[in-house]
């Protein structure tokens, strides 16, 4: 079985020294950098990553590019770009250059304006992605999640994948409200949903893989076997368990689940998703 990542990070620790983050988040506070990944992956049995942009800068991109040059395990890379650019289709232009530029984010989550995703400018931007046939990866918090569906609405053409299952607060079994949003979004079939960052939704310290496990058979209940991918959201999952824990949770997650299904959810899904090769 070919087990791809599909959402891991890398950066410096100046990076996340300018951040100011509480004495908890101090584990954060340190490169982590391909080297420091490569080791836990085989540990893990994973072969391949989708690398994801850690800050909102087209430098990280390009970091992140030249990385993926050198790592061949790096299949793909979803970058950063100003969306709201009059000429991001210029810029988007500019990066076939890079065959492993998949796709974009942003840190929509961050944003003062829940909505500001459905703002006009951002709009032509995720339509320029789509006349590319790239992807968006949906960064959303339950503030954010009424217009999840909206900007799909908008935006039929786009692949669109929502990371971290939309952190719901899985620590207070915050549920029907979220299995809800889930529900109306898998009515948009470009619409896909990463089994991703949900230790850090949990408690700390003290989350199981049973606590996991509604909300993956939720995910997998509403979008069936082939919309749903793995990602292990290495290193902002160390806040509250390694690399492997993350993996085997998933594991014993999907153990009652078919052989296909899990071949699907731990590599086929992010390979077709962002067209690995």
């Amino acid at each position: 079985m070919k087990v791809v990542d599909a959402h891991q990070h890398f950066w410096r620790q100046e990076l996340m020294a300018t951040l100011a983050l509480p004495p908890e988040m101090g584990i954060l506070v340190q490169d982590y950098l391909p080297d420091d990944l490569r080791p836990l992956l085989h540990q893990a049995g994973v072969q391949q990553t989708v690398l994801v942009q850690t800050n909102s800068s087209f430098r990280n991109t390009q970091k992140f590019l030249d990385l993926a040059e050198k790592y061949d395990w790096i299949a793909a890379v979803v970058g950063w770009v100003d969306l709201t650019d009059p000429h991001v289709g210029q810029i988007l232009d500019s990066l076939k250059a890079f065959p492993k530029f998949k796709g974009a984010r942003y840190q929509w989550e961050d944003e003062s304006d829940p909505a500001w995703i459905l703002r006009p400018d951002v709009l032509n931007g995720l339509h320029e992605l789509a006349k590319r046939g790239h992807t968006y990866d949906l960064l959303a918090k339950p503030h954010n999640w009424q217009y999840v569906t909206k900007v799909a609405d908008q935006l039929p053409d786009l692949s669109l994948v929502i990371d971290h299952i939309a952190k719901p607060n899985i620590a207070k079994q915050q549920f029907d409200d979220w299995a809800d949003m889930m529900t109306d979004a898998d009515r948009y079939p470009q619409v896909m949903c990463k089994l991703s960052g949900m230790v850090t939704q949990a408690d700390w310290e003290t989350w199981k893989p049973t606590d996991l496990k509604p909300y993956v058979d939720k995910i997998i209940q509403i979008f069936g076997p082939d919309r749903v991918m793995f990602g292990s959201d290495w290193p902002v999952c160390l806040l509250a368990g390694s690399y492997l824990e993350v993996v085997e949770a998933l594991q014993i997650a999907l153990s009652n689940y078919d052989e296909s299904a899990k071949i699907k959810i731990l590599g086929e899904n992010a390979v077709k998703f962002y067209r690995i090769t």
